[in-house]
């Protein structure tokens, strides 16, 4: 089985994958987005602000993932939608994003809540999944974007560019 078979078999399983736990992490940082600004009961401006950020962080990702898979699923392989161009940029950014959320609520957070002895913090368990899924999210953007710039090194080694599309023709 050839390497761009791989590609187009899981393509739309990691694409699915962002969105869905993207999906999970929007839920969840609404909620405390909400309760936030409902109650004000955050522990600082600093808690708000992240939590705040992770809610972007996940519906920059469910809006872009579901869009570059559609794209990737139903455009031709030559399109520039579906470039490893766009993937290395997309994924990047993407990838710097959850570095940011994941790095900065684990900071928050001192590493993890300990919810039987938690002082200071309201929405402990919230908070911990808040974290949980921003790393899960992180390590399958990390993933993908090592695929894809081993992708562009073969295209570029190919002679093929980096606009060439993600799997060959």
């Amino acid at each position: 089985m050839s390497f761009d078979s791989h590609i187009q078999r899981g393509h739309p399983v990691i694409t699915f994958l962002l969105a869905l736990f993207g999906i999970v992490e929007l839920a969840i940082s609404s909620w405390l987005t909400s309760r936030f600004n409902r109650f004000h009961d955050y522990t600082d401006l600093s808690e708000r602000d992240r939590v705040r950020f992770t809610l972007f962080a996940s519906t920059w990702t469910v809006s872009t993932a579901l869009f570059i898979g559609l794209m990737f699923t139903f455009h031709s392989s030559a399109s520039a939608a579906t470039s490893i161009l766009v993937h290395v940029v997309w994924l990047f950014l993407t990838w710097v994003i959850w570095t940011a959320a994941a790095a900065a609520i684990t900071e928050m957070l001192g590493g993890g809540l300990n919810c039987n002895d938690v002082t200071g913090f309201n929405y402990c368990g919230q908070l911990n999944a808040l974290e949980a899924f921003a790393w899960i999210l992180w390590v399958i953007t990390t993933l993908a974007f090592i695929v894809v710039i081993i992708r562009a090194i073969m295209s570029a080694r190919r002679g093929d560019g980096y606009r060439g599309g993600l799997v060959s023709v």
